[in-house]
Parts: structure tokens; sequence; C-alpha cells
């Protein structure tokens, strides 16, 4: 007779009599918890919108880093638990700086993308660089590289990666995927997916869009993270 639930999901590599590993499923679910991110990719670049909650009124939101740069060509938007996002992209941080050195040129943003998932796939081992359970995180990898153009990836907890045209991670994933499929096109201009990303932002979040609670960048090509103001001219625009 097959052993409970419960006596299957202590041990992170303990794979259940129906082949599933309850820890990866527990670490997907907590990215339901977190903040809603959004990336559209486009010929002209790629856009990045992130809702930026903040738990108390003392607190700073510039302080809660939801998008983070990777390379001066690859930022990522996270949702999940940030310090293991951090975890990461500091890890990604570190690849892109070798590369460069070993190579004189920018990392493919496909390679740092795997390089991302196997640090994420490495769990329950006797590395040096292993975690004890899942990385509680999703990233969306938006970068640019020569060989490749305008790049956007989804990874999780499993170590799985997939390239993307426009995805929704977080709280308010599911109805921003639907929206984000209706609405696509490819060949939107990067003015066109700033509008598509806030509104379909704007929708399903629980309080009004504001510059305090949302947070835009693109890479086109380069990253660049957007002030208040262009900010505020976006949410005009709706």
């Amino acid at each position: 007779m097959f052993m409970t639930r419960s006596e299957y999901d202590r041990g992170v590599t303990t794979f259940s009599p129906e082949g599933r590993l309850f820890q990866v499923e527990y670490a997907i679910e907590a990215i339901k918890l977190g903040s809603t991110a959004i990336a559209i990719l486009t010929k002209e670049g790629i856009v990045l919108a992130v809702e930026r909650r903040t738990q108390s009124p003392l607190m700073v939101p510039s302080s809660l880093d939801k998008i983070m740069e990777i390379d001066s060509h690859v930022a990522c938007a996270v949702s999940g638990l940030t310090a293991d996002a951090q975890s990461m992209v500091e890890h990604g941080r570190v690849q892109a700086q070798n590369h460069y050195f070993t190579y004189n040129e920018s990392m493919p943003v496909r390679s740092l993308t795997q390089s991302l998932c196997a640090l994420s796939a490495n769990f329950g081992t006797d590395d040096e660089d292993s975690m004890s359970r899942p990385f509680g995180v999703a990233l969306l990898v938006a970068g640019h590289d020569v060989d490749n153009g305008y790049q956007l990836y989804h990874t999780d907890p499993s170590g799985t990666w997939t390239a993307y045209k426009a995805k929704a991670i977080g709280s308010g994933s599911e109805g921003a995927q639907t929206t984000l499929q209706e609405e696509y096109k490819d060949d939107m201009t990067l003015k066109e997916a700033e509008n598509l990303a806030l509104s379909t932002l704007k929708a399903v979040m629980e309080e009004k869009v504001s510059t305090a609670n949302v947070d835009m960048a693109s890479v086109a090509p380069k990253y660049e993270i957007y002030s208040k103001d262009r900010i505020k001219e976006i949410i005009e625009r709706l």
C-alpha cells in the first residue's frame, strides 16, 4: 500500500508513486502567491511590468526589487521569494561576467537562462552551490543578442525554461495570461506593448495602478528601468 502524500513530500528528491516531486509543486504554488509580473516581446524590444506590493505604509517602495539587471543586455522580472531571486540573479551576473572575460563577448541570452535553470534544478545534492530545497521563484528573463535578437524566457522551480512571446507570472497570472493571448500581436510596437503590459496589470491588481505600486523596464536592446515620470505617462495613455 502506498504511503500518504505527507510521507512523500518530506524528501525533496523523493518521487511519489505517481511520479511527482511534491516539494517542487509546493515551490510552484508559492509563486502563485507572489506579485504579478508581465513580459511582452516585440521586434523593437521587450517590456517588463511588475506589481510592487508594500505591506506597510512605512516601507520604502524602491527597496522592493522585482525587476533586476543581470547584464547590460539581459534583465528579469521575478515573482515568488525575492531572496531566492537575488541568489539566482547574482549567479547569473557572475556567469555573464565570466563569459565576457573568457570570450570577449556578451553571454547569449539562451545560455544565460540555461545557467540559471541549472542552478535552480541543483537542489538536494551535496554540491557546494546546491540548495536544500527548490528555489521558490519564477523568472521572466528578457534579453537581446546579435545572433538571435530579442528573446523572452520563463523559468520555474523545476529548472524548466520555455521561450514565450508574452508571459505573466504571479498571483494574477491566469487572468493576465488570458488577456495577453487575446490582445498580443506579432507586429506590436514597443509603445503598444507598454500599454498592453500596464493595462493587463491594471486589470488583475487589487489596488489602483500608480507610480508607487508598479515597476516597468525594457530591453531595447540595452536594459533600462523606467522613471516614475515615464510610468505616469504610460498610465495617462490608458
